[in-house]
């Protein structure tokens, strides 16, 4: 080739290069020029791919209040700390402030990061102090954001912790009624279209997408004063007695509703690490033996099948009786007794001898009807239907243990909707935890013959009776002690359940409660002596806040002489 086509060659190729430069220049330009200005959607479509983000908007959960409205469960908003470890990493120097703002181990923080290295979002830790978000943002960690979140909060404590319940770190209810109510309380979570920067932060509210719809309201039927009333000398009364545990309910006889319901030992929903023995409302969960508060349910099944009457006389003399070799025992002789006698000294061996006369199937009939063997439809989670086997399995010892309450197991509350019966001439309720519940009333046994009964039960208080520690000044009332011993796989061990269930006033009752205190250990184990007390003091305070008038008011003796010197 010779020196000049070699020079057409090059000049050739450099204008085709600077043609192709040029080529590509157009195409680049008409592209940016089809993109910026004819077809804007596409940029803007994978701009906002890359930095809108969906976010989750909170929704406070229902509050939980008692009757009166007073509080027992609340939401307040809380800030969450969240990390993007891609950023953070990048400045790992900044890991041990952010520990130390959190009060974490600045070590195990940063192996945490380093794990989760490809996420954009790590928990860090939920439901932080107030003061704690000021000092991060003050800090403006990369990568370190906050999350408005809500936290429960519960003013009433232990008081009403086994009735209330509380919620996990995610606010789902775990026990009690915030378990019962969750779907009810919990409400929907929104959310809303939002573009955030480099370093995860929102610049800028795009869309509301769904609207948060709170949680709704529960209304309690127990009132917070007589729910403090009865945790207080519940407590009072364990640590006395040094007893295991122990329960109170209070039920308001007209309605079925539950006034107050406490346990012992108790917790603090508030605080984390809740122990599993303390968290269970043993006065729905737990059964026992209840012994003789059960006889006036076994005094009236011989009234209703025409066994008995309260004046009809039974020999518990010499003070036990033997049975398919078993010796039923009496605390002493208390020789010829009438069937009202048997209730006022509680005699096992009058009410062994008596229901001998009744089919195992007629006793059975009465102890269904007033509600032991099967829940009280309370609507409590966990709540235990006890244990009343079919009358076919029934031997005749059997009959009569189960006649002073032994061999049978019931709940507190079952205990309480059965004294119900009892004090409200024949009606039975289904005991209620929520206000507005459907709760109507079922006759269930003879009116006149329940008032027999309740009229027997009056003289448990009395001078001759058992519960005379049960008294409350001003006010006449009827119950029954009970004392069990508590079985063991070697037998019934030397370890007692003091009870006393009863109503006041008894000329028109208002309230039923029931006490149950398990294995006290100080000496007295009677339920006369440690739970017949607690009753007093619980009702007498009910009474009060109740604005119950007396039914039994004597007056004092200097006044009652100052009105005799008046008339004359």
């Amino acid at each position: 080739m010779s020196d000049r086509d070699l020079k057409t060659f090059k000049i050739t190729r450099l204008y085709a290069l600077l043609g192709i430069f040029l080529l590509v220049s157009v195409s680049l330009v008409a592209r940016a020029v089809q993109l910026q200005v004819m077809e804007t959607d596409f940029l803007q479509d994978q701009g906002e791919a890359r930095h809108l983000r969906v976010v989750d908007l909170p929704t406070t959960r229902g509050v939980i209040s008692d009757r009166h409205g007073e509080p027992l469960a609340v939401s307040t908003p809380v800030d969450s700390v969240w990390v993007n470890p891609q950023l953070i990493l990048q400045v790992p120097e900044r890991i041990a402030e952010l520990a130390g703002v959190l009060g974490a181990d600045a070590e195990a923080l940063e192996r945490k990061l380093t794990q989760r290295a490809s996420r954009e979002f790590v928990w860090v830790k939920r439901r932080v102090h107030p003061g704690i978000s000021e000092q991060l943002i003050q800090l403006d960690i990369p990568g370190v954001q906050l999350q408005k979140e809500y936290r429960r909060f519960y003013p009433a404590g232990e008081v009403a912790a086994h009735l209330v319940g509380f919620t996990n770190i995610d606010d789902i209810g775990q026990e009690g009624l915030e378990l019962a109510y969750n779907d009810w309380l919990e409400g929907a979570p929104g959310s809303k279209r939002v573009i955030k920067d480099r370093k995860g932060r929102t610049v800028e509210e795009i869309e509301l997408v769904r609207k948060p719809a709170p949680g709704k309201d529960l209304r309690l039927t127990i009132d917070r004063r007589l729910q403090y009333l009865a945790y207080r000398e519940l407590k009072r009364t364990v640590l006395e007695h040094g007893a295991a545990s122990g329960s109170v309910v209070l039920l308001d006889i007209e309605s079925g509703e539950v006034l107050a319901m406490a346990n012992q030992p108790s917790y603090n929903p508030n605080r984390p690490g809740l122990s599993s023995d303390g968290v269970r409302n043993r006065a729905l969960t737990d059964v026992f033996e209840p012994g003789s508060v059960m006889k006036p349910v076994a005094v009236l099944s011989l009234m209703e099948n025409g066994v008995a009457a309260p004046s009809t006389p039974v020999d518990t003399h010499p003070g036990y009786v033997y049975m398919a070799g078993y010796t039923i025992k009496d605390h002493r002789n208390f020789g010829l007794l009438d069937l009202t006698g048997v209730i006022t000294k509680s005699s096992n061996v009058g009410m062994s001898k008596l229901v001998g006369e009744l089919s195992s199937q007629q006793m059975w009939d009465t102890y269904t009807r007033l509600g032991f063997g099967e829940a009280t439809g309370s609507g409590f989670p966990g709540e235990s239907a006890g244990v009343l086997r079919d009358h076919a399995r029934w031997r005749p010892v059997e009959q009569a243990t189960i006649s002073y309450g032994y061999g049978l197991s019931v709940t507190v509350l079952q205990l309480a909707q059965a004294f119900a019966v009892l004090a409200d001439e024949g009606r039975l309720r289904q005991p209620s935890l929520i206000m507005g519940a459907s709760n109507p009333a079922v006759t269930v046994a003879d009116p006149r013959l329940v008032r027999q009964v309740a009229t027997m039960l009056e003289t448990v208080p009395g001078d001759e009776g058992t519960g005379r520690q049960a008294r409350v000044q001003n006010y006449r009332v009827a119950g029954k002690t009970g004392t069990s011993r508590k079985a063991s796989a070697a037998g019934y061990a030397s370890r007692y359940i003091a009870s006393f269930a009863g109503f006041a006033p008894a000329s028109d009752p208002r309230v039923v409660c029931i006490v149950v205190i398990n294995d006290p250990s100080e000496g007295k184990f009677y339920g006369g002596d440690v739970a017949a007390p607690l009753f007093s003091s619980v009702v007498a305070g009910a009474m009060r806040v109740m604005n119950v008038p007396p039914d039994d008011y004597l007056p004092e003796p200097e006044l009652l002489q100052a009105s005799r010197e008046v008339a004359r």
